[in-house]
This record gives C-alpha cells, structure tokens and sequence, in this order.
C-alpha cells in the first residue's frame, strides 16, 4: 500500500512538471516572450521559415506575399501559435489594419528606404541600426495611413466615434512593431476631427522605433501592457489616451498643437486596476502650449521621470479635466525631469514631486511586469 501512495505521489509531481513545461511552451515557437529576434528580418533567406518564424513579405509593387498589409494579416491562421513577421516595403499603404484577438505573435517590420553610396541598403533589417532621429524623419519608414476622423459615418449611418477610428487596430497579443509609420491625417477644419492612428488592446506588445502620426487622440492605448522604446509620438489634445499600462523609455513626445494641448489623458476609474502611463527618459518638444496630462478619470495614473522638457508646458501642468473632485484620488507626478519645461515652481498644488523611492516604481520595464514577457 505504502509502494502504491509513493507511485502515485511520484506520478502526480511528474504531471506538474510536464504541465509546468507545457505552459512555458504555450505558442509554437516554445516561448512566451518578446526577445529582439521578433523585429528582424534577414533578407537573404526569406524563402526559409526556420529560426525565426514565418515571413510574408508586403510590395505594392506585386513581388510579395501581398499588396496590402491587411491582405498579409489575413494569410496569418487563426489561432496561430508562431511568431510571423509581416515585412512591409517602402510604400505608402492607404488602408485601415486589424490584427484581432485570434491571431497573436504577430511582427509588423517595415523595410526602411534607406540607401548608402547610392546603393539600396537590402541586406538584414536590423531594429537597432536606425537612431531616434532617423524614426523622426518622415520619408525613412514605410507608412500606413488613413484619414478617418469621428464624425465619419459608419455602415449603420451612425457617426462613428473616437475608438473606431484608428489606421491601426492591435487586439493581439504579444504584437511587435517596428521601423513603420501609422497616422491618422484629417482636415483641420473638419467638424469632431478626433482620429486615432494606433489602438491597441492586445497584452504585451512592444513598439520599438515608430512613427504614430496624428493631432487628436493620436494614440489610444486602450487596455493591456505595452512597450513604446525610442518611439516618436505626435499630436496635440490628449494624444496618448486609454486605460492601458504602458512604459514609454526614450522616446519623442512631439506637440503639433496650435495653441493648447495636452499629450496625456489616462484613463482610470479605481484604486484597484493596476494601470497608468510612465514616461521615462523622453524629450517633450513641439508647438503650442500642452499640458503634461488630463484626468480623464478619478484614478488617472500619469508619471515623468527624467525627461527633457521644452518651453511648451502650461505651467500649471496638470489639469482635473474640470472635476477638482480628481485632485485628490489622481496620481499626477514628476521625478528629475530637466529642460524650461520642467519648472515646477507654478504647477497645481495636487500634483506630485516624487521622491527616490514614491518614483522606482514606475522606472523600469518591471513597471509593466516586463521580467515575465520582455527579454530585450
């Protein structure tokens, strides 16, 4: 009987094992992780699927898998399992995207239009070989592009509203884009000209050296964990917008406002959802005058930390979004950030000059959990 309890004893710690293993092997490629192979693409051996997943490859011109991004989303199975990289070439792509929920481990990895001595650079697009300054340069990175805006009416005739908007929706997890353009462009005179460029809704995506293109709530960072690293962000009211959490490390914060704006407006209803945006490291520059952030609900969770702040800051900072009720329950901070911007000396009473300790939180990838899913 004794032997019997023992066998089964040893049985069950084997299942646990094998279960355990299993579910660190959850898609095809037998990682549940983002690491910096996912944002390259080796030219040469585009006919090979081994290594590094499938490739299909985006031309206008017809020598591709596909003429439109979308087309190259939709040859990705349903449930797919492996890591697929859509290689988009120089172009302008006029269309509207949607990876959606049953199609994760997707890369979107533009081909840059780049040449050297007069001679095409065709070799391995590597996501580190391009500079901030570069991803800034508009005719450098292939572009998706559309020019819906909330008013539009939709195919029930109803106007369509902010969230419908955008060039590019992502509800797909573990999503990666990079050396890409995506905005959303719309008459400056047009009636409710909200238009978002990016909506993600997908857990743990990284966006590594993109372009996000738009005036109005350019970016709707709707819900999940994400990653903007040495990105370039444009707009002018509330241009990152959303519930999600996400950590945006180096990257270029550009106002296009023309005379008030804001670049913030996080959504956050309780105490209790683990959410909020952290801006470490980014230099704030552009035109008009923007707040750093809106309380676009009672929580709203907005923190700066060692970014360089141009004279385009209202000197107030930080605005309740006319719900002085939000002054005490929103988490509105800054942590050594330098530039004109960043003088603190007239900004609200409510907000926050975080200490060492009140700031580490929100300094790293650990903010976004990025030990579990980030090996970059």
């Amino acid at each position: 009987m004794a032997k019997l309890r023992l066998s089964v004893l040893v049985f069950q710690v084997l299942l646990l094992v094998c279960v355990e293993v299993k579910g660190d092997r959850d898609n095809g490629d037998g990682r549940n992780f983002i690491t910096w192979d996912d944002f390259t693409v080796d030219e040469h051996s585009l006919a090979s699927s081994t290594g590094g997943g499938r490739v299909i490859v985006v031309d206008q011109s017809g020598h591709g898998d596909s003429t439109t991004v979308q087309g190259a989303v939709d040859m990705v199975p349903q449930n797919n399992m492996q890591r697929v990289k859509i290689h988009i070439y120089p172009g302008i792509y006029r269309e509207r995207v949607h990876v959606p929920k049953s199609k994760p481990f997707i890369s979107f990895i533009g081909k840059p239009n780049i040449t050297m001595n007069g001679n095409e650079v065709n070799a391995t697009v590597n996501a580190n070989a391009f500079n901030i300054t570069d991803v800034a340069n508009a005719n450098a990175l292939p572009i998706i592009t559309n020019s819906t805006k909330a008013s539009d009416k939709g195919s029930d005739g109803q106007e369509m509203g902010t969230v419908s908007t955008a060039t590019v929706w992502v509800e797909s997890d573990f999503f990666c884009a990079t050396f890409l353009t995506v905005q959303n462009l719309v008459d400056k005179n047009a009636y409710e000209r909200q238009a978002v460029a990016l909506r993600v809704d997908g857990d743990k995506a990284v966006f590594y050296r993109v372009r996000l293109v738009g005036e109005q709530d350019t970016l709707l960072d709707n819900s999940g964990n994400h990653y903007f690293y040495r990105s370039y962000i444009q707009g002018s009211v509330d241009f990152i917008f959303g519930s999600a959490k996400s950590l945006f490390h180096e990257c270029v914060i550009y106002s296009v406002a023309e005379f008030w704006g804001a670049i913030a407006a996080h959504h956050k209803d309780s105490a209790d959802e683990d959410t909020g945006f952290s801006f470490v490291g980014c230099q704030i520059k552009g035109t008009g005058s923007i707040f750093l952030g809106r309380a676009w609900g009672d929580y709203a969770t907005t923190v700066y930390s060692y970014c360089n702040m141009d004279d385009i800051i209202i000197p107030i900072g930080w605005s309740d979004w006319d719900n002085p009720s939000r002054q005490g329950t929103a988490i509105f901070g800054e942590y050594h950030c330098n530039g004109k911007g960043s003088n603190r000396s007239e900004r609200v009473g409510w907000s926050k000059s975080l200490s060492s300790e009140e700031a580490n939180p929100y300094l790293g990838r650990g903010y976004i959990y990025g030990n579990t899913w980030l090996r970059l």
